[in-house]
């Protein structure tokens, strides 16, 4: 028989095997080197996508404010800058409110994984509807992409993702080795 990956081996005091997060894998258990490289990666990626959703929401935005009489650009221009700041804060209180709440109720390491398959599965549709509504929402897209932004920031910056308490809460039921029997 061969033998099981280090990765696959139960933890310290646990029966069970460390389960394996989306993006995470099995680094959030011990949060050493390999867990920080894979938060930076997730990280600079987001930041590059976000950078040519800027670009790409810019031109568009360029295009609108073209259509408008001279005269107006600069009130439009105004409005734009106060309703993206507004909309930034609004969308990193809205993903911080969401967090505290996910932490309340953590999903455990299937129902993280049920998630993201739904997420996944869901994505190619909101592709096609996003598409339409972005020619609806062009006039006021820098609005929306500071929306987007400030969620995401909020996202990047917490310092644990409810998939890994949950997961982490999970592992604790699922102890039979020593750990668990001293709490009880």
């Amino acid at each position: 028989m061969a033998s099981r990956a280090s990765s696959e081996a139960p933890a310290p005091g646990y029966s069970v095997p460390v389960p394996a997060l989306p993006r995470l894998g099995r680094t959030w258990y011990r949060r050493g080197a390999p867990y920080w490289l894979r938060r930076a990666r997730t990280t600079v990626f987001v930041v590059l996508a976000m950078a040519l959703f800027s670009l790409f929401v810019a031109g568009l935005y360029e295009g609108v404010r073209d259509l408008l009489p001279s005269s107006a650009r600069v009130m439009w221009d105004v409005v734009q800058a106060a309703a993206s700041a507004v909309a930034l804060v609004w969308g990193a209180v809205a993903q911080r409110r969401e967090h505290r709440a996910a932490l309340l109720d953590p999903p455990d390491p299937d129902r993280t994984l049920r998630a993201r398959r739904d997420h996944e599965r869901r994505v190619p549709g909101r592709i096609a509807l996003g598409r339409g509504l972005v020619l609806l929402a062009a006039p006021v897209m820098p609005a929306v992409a500071a929306y987007v932004a400030g969620r995401l920031a909020a996202w990047l910056t917490v310092r644990e993702y409810p998939s890994e308490v949950g997961a982490r809460r999970w592992l604790e039921a699922h102890a039979t080795g020593p750990t668990a029997r001293q709490g009880a």
